[in-house]
Parts: C-alpha cells; sequence; structure tokens
C-alpha cells in the first residue's frame, strides 16, 4: 500500500545531511578541476562561484549539491563507504553544472546566484567551451571510482547509467524548449519531459550510490527509481514556487515563470482542466507577442481557477511519496534512510 503522508519537514535535519558531505564534494571537485594552464578551467571555477571575473578566489558559493549528497546518502544507505562514491560525486555536480551554463545560454538567462551568468562574462562560445570542458571532465572523474575500491565493472555500470542520463537531459531539455512554440502540451508530454531534463539525472545519483556500496542489481533498480520520482517531485514543486513563490525567497519576481511562458506543470494543469472559454483566453494571452502586468494577473485568475496550484502542490506530494515507497523492499540503513525520508519531504516543502 503506498505511503498516505510524508514525514513532517524537518529543516535541522536536511540542513545537517546536505552539510555533512558539503566539503568534501567540493574538495573531490577541486581535485577534478586542478589543471594549472588551462584557460577555459577558470571559466568553469566561475561558474561555480569559486572565483570573480578576474580569476580573484572568492567565499564559497554553489547551489545546494542535492545529487551528489543523494549519491553519497544512498551509498550509506546501502551499507557502503561514502569515499567510494566521492569521485561519483563530484562528477554528478560537475554534470549538473554542465547543464547548467548551457541551459543559461538557452533562455537568455543573465543572472545566476546573483551573479552574471557565465555567458554575459565570457561570450556564448567560451561558455559552450566551458561548458563541454566540463561535462568531459565529468566523464573522467567518474573513472577514478576504480582507484578508490570499486570494481572496473561497477565503475562501467555507473558509465552507463550516468551516460543514459546525460541522453534523457538532453531529450528532456529539446522537448522543453519545443515546448515554447506549442499552443498546448499534455500533462503526459510534461511529465516526459521533466523525466529527462530532471528526473533522470537525480535518479542517476541515487543509483550510482548504491553501485558505489555494491549493492545488488535490485537495490540498484530501486534507488534509481526513487531518485527518479523525487526528481518529478522536485520539479513540479519548482514549476509551483516559479509562480507563486515569494521573492524574498527565491529571488524572482512572483509569476516570473508566466512572464516567460513557461509550459510548468500548474499552466499545463490548466490547460487541460480549464473550460473551452478559460482555456481560450490562456492559450491567446500564451501566443500573444507582448505580456502585460494585466496579462500577468488575468493568468493568474485562470490558474486559480482551474485549482493548479493545489493540483501542483499534491503532485509533488504524490511523486515524493511513490518515491520512498520504491525503498520499502530494501534493508537501508535506518539513520540514513531517516535523511532520505527528510529530503523528500523538503522537496516538496521548500520555499526555494
Amino acid at each position: 500500500m503506498a505511503r498516505a503522508t510524508l514525514p513532517p519537514l524537518d529543516l535541522d535535519r536536511v540542513k545537517d545531511a546536505l552539510s555533512r558531505y558539503r566539503d568534501s564534494i567540493v574538495v573531490a571537485m577541486r581535485d577534478a578541476l586542478d589543471r594549472p594552464g588551462v584557460g577555459h578551467i577558470g571559466l568553469m571555477r566561475y561558474h561555480l562561484g569559486w572565483q570573480d571575473a578576474q580569476g580573484n578566489a572568492v567565499p564559497r558559493g554553489g547551489g545546494k549539491m542535492l545529487r551528489p549528497a543523494l549519491c553519497l546518502l544512498f551509498c550509506e544507505a546501502a551499507g557502503g563507504d561514502i569515499a567510494r562514491a566521492m569521485p561519483a560525486a563530484a562528477a554528478l555536480e560537475l554534470v549538473h553544472n554542465f547543464t547548467l551554463i548551457h541551459d543559461d545560454i538557452e533562455d537568455d538567462s543573465d543572472t545566476r546566484h546573483g551573479r552574471d551568468t557565465l555567458w554575459r562574462v565570457a561570450g556564448v562560445p567560451q561558455a559552450i567551451n566551458a561548458g563541454d570542458g566540463m561535462f568531459v571532465i565529468a566523464q573522467r572523474t567518474l573513472l577514478d571510482m576504480s582507484r578508490v575500491g570499486v570494481s572496473s565493472a561497477r565503475v562501467l555500470d555507473a558509465g552507463r547509467i550516468l551516460n543514459d542520463a546525460c541522453v534523457a537531459l538532453c531529450e528532456g531539455q529539446y522537448a522543453d524548449i519545443g515546448f515554447e512554440t506549442r499552443d498546448a502540451v499534455s500533462l503526459d508530454e510534461y511529465q516526459a519531459m521533466v523525466a529527462g531534463k530532471t528526473a533522470a539525472l537525480i535518479g542517476a545519483s541515487a543509483a550510482i550510490g548504491a553501485i558505489a556500496a555494491d549493492a545488488g542489481a535490485s537495490a540498484v533498480t530501486a534507488a534509481g527509481e526513487c531518485g527518479r520520482l523525487l526528481g518529478l517531485a522536485f520539479q513540479v514543486q519548482d514549476d509551483v514556487l516559479g509562480i507563486w513563490g515569494e521573492t524574498a525567497v527565491t529571488g524572482k519576481p512572483v509569476a516570473d515563470d508566466i512572464r516567460s511562458r513557461k509550459k510548468s506543470f500548474p499552466v499545463v494543469y490548466a490547460f487541460e482542466r480549464l473550460g473551452a472559454a478559460s482555456r481560450e483566453r490562456l492559450r491567446t494571452i500564451y501566443a500573444s507577442p507582448e505580456m502585460s502586468e494585466a496579462d500577468v494577473k488575468a493568468v493568474l485568475a485562470l490558474l486559480g481557477e482551474a485549482g493548479a496550484r493545489e493540483a501542483g502542490s499534491a503532485e509533488a506530494v504524490r511523486w515524493a511519496a511513490a518515491a520512498l515507497d520504491a525503498l520499502a523492499p530494501l534493508r537501508l540503513d535506518p539513520e540514513r534512510l531517516g535523511d532520505i525520508e527528510a529530503l523528500a519531504s523538503f522537496f516538496v516543502h521548500r520555499t526555494a
């Protein structure tokens, strides 16, 4: 039977779980990028928040590092030593950041984490080059699992999973960009897009963590499925915040995703649930070359009419609960399982 509820939000436990690994992950990433005399490595360091545009070191920056943390959590949960998973954790975060460099170019984004995006600093061609270089270094870093006690066969398994995830996330990005020029997108199409763009790499993170612990095939599959479902939950909540998140917390204007005409979950849901007249009104606004603030308010009203915010929140909880159910057959370390459960709750109750 599927669980009906998630554990209560425990921010202290989430912060402890993420901070437990962060410094070690950063060290592993710095080791991977320790290539003196290679100019475009400096561009990668800038994107990661380690230096300014002039090459001067800056206080530690970067994002939440959820993917590498999940990798290490699943390794420990399956009874493994996180040292065996650390190269994979670094590789996963580098792959994630490769996608962010390219996303910023494709989305024409000017800032990330309060700084100019890499392409704004170095230009589009060099930003693409830095992103490609980061992707290749990530692949090379994953192979270092063989230096910390993981068998060649298991490293090959991890490589296949990571590369399959990379193909899926590129397919998901392809679909997401294609949605921008379409009048209508179904919920099934949305889910397929998110399964690639967001969920694939999160699923790979969990599965590779289990591989590093030398877990059996069924445990690796269950871990990957848990991560994939958590990725779906994470993205739906992200879509809710992209419309109704508080500016002081998210750093973005309220309804920013509406102004960008994103076919996020609430909008796709509204297109499927609204009556004919309201649906046509929403389609007309999204198809117009200019969107006024009055149009933004009208879209918010239409989303309210469809109950899209509540549906998004419920969908995120459903996916997160299903993710934890995927782990039910496994015997995992209770403490690390508790951390995974806390992260699942955080994924759907976070405000930024």
